[in-house]
């Protein structure tokens, strides 16, 4: 495999500037946002870095190349064109996740087919035996994107998607994904020396995501990915990894610099955030209360505030009632206006109005299929 990799960061779709100041953080080479993603280029020790370390990103992708691919003999002859004996072995599983946009082949079920065939057809001719196809636990995942008749293939470094830390067992309904929480915090410039409250915390992501941060936890610490199945993941690359490891634990911080506050008005929420936050290993982070976000005080000084708000589910979609609880946040934040910053991430189009303040900025964003937008009230304290 070459020392040199091209790597492809997917993103959800409006966190792509996001998890570019991200990896530009982590000092990854290269970095550069495209649509879906961020490309940056180096070894693979930094794909591994890469997928410890990025809050953001999705999944961390190992371009292979892209190669014209018109037709279904010409997507064969580019898919059999690449020396998957680099990458598979006959004793090793593979699997492919094919997509399609603006080619002559339109079926991603056909396409994903097509490249099994190509790929199973090379490793027979070059080792005389075939891999196996495991759609469940593979131990190479294969990527193939179809585009305007090109075939961008690329090997999926991440295993389980990224936004599985492995602390989330159960949540209460529509639950952010780790990856946006971490988004909206990056976005919404959360400091960590400063005190954070989330007054509608349901299963509590977004206050465990910034004890996270808080702490400098490494948020792939203690996971596997799936380059750690690969057929050329050996003893160096291995401690490679343990290295990386070795270092993320090295300067995780024992407590957060500030109260990390996380309050809802309901018990169960409450219950499931304990639970969340044992497992991630920050409860001694966070300050749990059960309270109505219309009675926000206290609010501690320099306090920051990030919130998802209800877009009905718990209040059983009933419209006056979701009113009335924007309304009466809205009325709760009122006498810190001028002083707390406040970042709402609205997927009601109801919120905006019932919540009666001025919105200072917006950024859309997708929670899932979900089309939802920042929202950013109070003083403008961004940073840069």
């Amino acid at each position: 495999m070459a020392d040199v990799h091209n790597f492809f960061a997917t993103a959800a779709k409006g966190t792509e500037g996001a998890l570019r100041d991200e990896l530009r953080g982590l000092r990854l080479p290269g970095v550069r946002a495209d649509r879906g993603g961020v490309h940056f280029r180096g070894s693979l020790a930094d794909g591994m870095k890469a997928c410890l370390w990025s809050r953001i990103a999705m999944r961390i992708l190992l371009s292979l190349g892209s190669y014209e691919a018109k037709g279904a003999d010409g997507l064969y002859d580019a898919v059999a064109s690449v020396p998957w004996e680099e990458h598979l072995s006959p004793r090793h599983t593979f699997s492919i996740h094919a997509s399609v946009r603006s080619s002559e082949l339109t079926h991603s079920h056909f396409v994903a087919l097509r490249t099994k065939d190509a790929i199973v057809d090379r490793m027979r001719e070059r080792t005389g035996a075939r891999p196996s196809v495991d759609t469940a636990k593979p131990d190479v995942h294969v990527i193939v994107h179809l585009v305007k008749d090109r075939a961008e293939l690329a090997l999926d470094l991440s295993g389980e998607p990224l936004h599985r830390r492995g602390w989330r067992i159960e949540a209460k309904e529509a639950p952010l994904r780790e990856t946006l929480a971490a988004a909206i915090l990056a976005l919404g410039y959360y400091d960590p020396n400063k005190p954070f409250l989330d007054p509608m915390c349901g299963s509590g992501t977004l206050a465990i995501e910034a004890a996270l941060i808080a702490r400098n936890i490494a948020p792939g610490r203690g996971r596997h990915f799936g380059f750690m199945r690969w057929p050329s993941f050996g003893d160096e690359e291995a401690k490679t990894f343990r290295d990386l490891q070795e270092a993320a634990k090295a300067v995780a911080l024992p407590k957060a610099p500030a109260p990390i506050i996380a309050r809802d008005r309901f018990d169960e929420p409450l219950e499931v955030t304990h639970r969340n936050a044992e497992r991630a290993g920050v409860r001694n982070s966070l300050e749990l209360a059960q309270q109505d976000a219309r009675d926000l005080v206290p609010v501690p000084p320099e306090c920051q505030i990030f919130v998802n708000p209800p877009y009905g589910e718990r209040l059983g979609g009933k419209r006056l009632q979701l009113e009335g609880l924007y309304r009466g946040f809205g009325e709760a934040y009122a006498p810190f206006e001028d002083a707390i910053p406040l970042i709402v991430l609205s997927g009601s189009p109801l919120f905006e109005r019932a919540f009666g303040h001025r919105v200072h900025w917006r950024h859309p964003l997708f929670n899932g299929p979900i089309e939802t937008h920042l929202l950013r009230y109070g003083p403008d304290t961004r940073q840069g």
